[in-house]
């Protein structure tokens, strides 16, 4: 015996075209999942464009406009604008008032300092040393400028025979050590005028530059060629290599080096191997940030 009784109107089935029209209008209900998808894919966009800002600013040590800056960031003025607004209020750029350029702010600088100090620097440095020492049988160090002088902060040593002593947090004299040079060329000309000026050059042995006018003479060759030699300057049996190490705003943080007996280091053998003290500096250089450098040899 059938039932009389109706079914209510929401137990009825859907007709099929009314089910059909349910799954081609999207509810307006919000879907949560998709909503913090969506705001993670944005966060993460936004981050990537923040980034890909700083970076370009950092390269232009002299400053970038903002027309010039959203060209070489692929970006739309506008955004390039709220973006380098945000970076400006945290400090993390700045602007200058007359030109209206964008340069790097302060606690950028203070971040990086934190993260390349000496022990960092020591960290990724001494690989790329003992690789280098490998590949030349020689003796490899990494200076910073430490007052007037420089002191090597990490060091290794090479396979072959008569290798240096030196120890790790040795000070050495600048205009004397292919390393110091190295440092000295990447002084702005007041800081070396002034440096000229407070210190004395002491002879450490009968070739070492004593003479301002003649070591001047060897910085300004060093800041064309990027390299610079020790000739038996402050240890007389014995000869160096070195050149600098870029950070990623493109200064000098330090030289690299490799050192041997002066019989063994010929004039011939030094220029091949500054071939790869220079390759080896690269990939340093890159650990650090600086642009365009490889990180392989």
């Amino acid at each position: 015996m059938k039932s009389r009784t109706k079914p209510k109107p929401s137990d009825k089935p859907a007709s099929p075209r009314k089910t059909v029209i349910a799954q081609l209008v999207p509810s307006s209900e919000p879907n949560i999942d998709d909503d913090a998808e969506d705001r993670q894919r944005s966060g993460v966009q936004s981050l990537g464009r923040a980034f890909a800002i700083l970076e370009e600013v950092a390269r232009h040590r002299e400053g970038i406009g903002l027309a010039e800056l959203s060209k070489r960031v692929g970006l739309h003025n506008s955004t390039t604008f709220h973006l380098a607004k945000t970076m400006v209020s945290l400090g993390y750029m700045r602007q200058e008032r007359d030109s209206k350029r964008y340069r790097v702010g302060r606690p950028l600088f203070a971040l990086a300092a934190s993260a390349l100090d000496e022990i960092e620097m020591v960290n990724l440095a001494t690989p790329v040393l003992e690789d280098l020492s490998r590949e030349t049988g020689e003796s490899g160090h990494f200076a910073v400028r430490m007052g007037d002088a420089v002191v090597v902060i990490a060091r290794t040593s090479g396979t072959g025979a008569f290798q240096l002593t030196d120890r790790v947090g040795v000070v050495r004299p600048a205009h004397c050590t292919a390393l110091g040079k190295i440092i000295l060329a990447s002084l702005r000309p007041d800081q070396l005028k002034r440096f000229l000026e407070r210190v004395e050059l002491k002879p450490s042995t009968k070739k070492s530059v004593t003479d301002q006018s003649v070591l001047l003479r060897e910085i300004t060759e060093i800041r064309r060629t990027a390299i610079a030699f020790d000739d038996g300057e402050f240890n007389p049996e014995v000869r160096c290599v070195a050149v600098p190490v870029y950070n990623f705003t493109g200064e000098v943080i330090g030289a690299l080096g490799i050192s041997g007996p002066i019989w063994r280091m010929s004039d011939q053998v030094l220029q091949s191997r500054a071939k790869l003290v220079q390759t080896a500096a690269n990939r340093l250089s890159a650990e650090f940030g600086a642009r365009g450098a490889a990180k392989s040899s």
